[in-house]
């Protein structure tokens, strides 16, 4: 019997390293204080940019590895994500498993926010799906390395606004390579879910003319955009079975697999959801094999991860959006690249992501001092010139 237990033990101990190594990850931290309820994961990616930038999750996973698989990709998503949008920042992502509706507590966000503090600026932490500006300035409490603040305390507040105006853009730009011309006038776009990301989105495709079918699995959140926006409601279930031209998903990962995409009879695929393709490779030719042309998440998702960057700089929020109606160019790009290379456009985006890497890697290379010797320096050189 201890043998067998022994023997399980070390298959998940490998099993678990097996899936860093397939990721590529620097580092995963596990962070746990029964007292408070906090179990989380920091997973941080790659910090060749600079330190690793990305949401905290809040999430009731079914187990403690579905929560793992999900911060591991997530966080690989934010080091391409910040590398094809042309930001120095590397890759991170954290989950807190418990239900956001329920389980928040000031105690919990502050002692999650000691275990950032701990990691000494490698990862910074901001807002994700479940979490809000009043659960970041909890963590602000702890640690200095927390982004998505309110704009009382200095910083960018809600970035959903500028996400959505970078999921908009995408949308136009992939309008253009499929239809030959951007616009969204009398589209017909279903929007998976009603969030904020997709409130802000579901405002600028109703002001261009677009027809919006919404779904959310809580009713009362796509009421309001039906309400407010003048969008068509229906059932979550039926999303996948209305013909449209585009599909926004915009709410958790993985719906883009094996049961939903034989059902779509829609032109393109765009919206903020991280990790939409439930196995990157697989499901992707599926779209090709349908004629669905799909735009890579976390490249059309980047406005947040703009906003958020932004704060670290002195926030304007102008320059925020007009980083965001950038994304417009970006997706060309990666059109533009898939074909020139005959890629799939997930297979574009990762290879001018890993292309900035390995470029600025190289300069990363070249010793250009260290801060903490400047001081040092820097009172050497007013000696010898005194």
């Amino acid at each position: 019997m201890t043998n067998a237990v022994l023997g399980t033990e070390e298959t998940t101990a490998l099993s678990l390293f097996s899936e860093l190594e397939k990721y590529e990850h620097e580092q995963v931290i596990f962070c746990s204080d029964k007292k408070v309820g906090l179990r989380a994961i920091i997973a941080v990616h790659n910090t060749m940019l600079g330190p690793a930038l990305g949401g905290a999750r809040m999430w009731p996973y079914a187990s403690d590895l579905e929560a793992l698989t999900d911060v591991l990709r997530l966080s690989r998503g934010m080091t391409y994500k910040a590398a094809v949008s042309g930001l120095n920042l590397g890759g991170g992502k954290a989950v807190i498993i418990g239900n956001s509706q329920t389980d928040k507590t000031e105690a919990l966000f502050r002692t999650y926010g000691r275990f950032v503090e701990g990691l000494g600026g490698r990862y910074i932490t901001a807002e994700d799906v479940g979490t809000d500006v009043r659960d970041m300035e909890w963590v602000r409490m702890e640690t200095k390395y927390v982004t998505g603040i309110s704009r009382a305390l200095g910083g960018s507040g809600d970035p959903s606004p500028v996400t959505a105006l970078g999921v908009y853009m995408g949308m136009k730009a992939a309008c253009a390579e499929r239809y030959g011309n951007d616009s969204l006038n009398k589209k017909k776009v279903l929007v998976q879910g009603a969030g904020h990301v997709a409130y802000h989105l579901c405002g600028y495709l109703r002001r261009e003319g677009a027809k919006v079918i919404v779904s959310d699995i809580f009713e009362e959140k796509a009421r309001r955009i039906v309400i407010e926006y003048g969008a068509e409601y229906v059932p979550a279930d039926q999303i996948y079975d209305i013909e449209a031209n585009i599909f926004c998903p915009a709410a958790l990962g993985g719906i883009l697999n094996d049961d939903t995409i034989p059902r779509l009879k829609v032109d393109i695929i765009a919206g903020p959801a991280n990790n939409q393709l439930k196995d990157e490779t697989i499901h992707e030719q599926m779209l090709i094999e349908r004629g669905i042309l799909y735009t890579p998440d976390f490249v059309i998702n980047a406005g947040g991860l703009i906003n958020v960057a932004n704060e670290l700089e002195g926030y304007n929020q102008e320059r925020a959006l007009s980083q965001a109606r950038g994304i417009y160019d970006v997706i060309k790009n990666i059109l533009k690249t898939a074909k020139k290379m005959n890629l799939t456009p997930n297979q574009a985006a990762i290879h001018l992501a890993e292309e900035r890497l390995a470029k600025i890697g190289q300069i990363k290379q070249i010793y250009a001092g260290k801060s903490q010797y400047a001081g040092r320096l820097g009172e050497m050189n007013t000696r010898a010139t005194a």
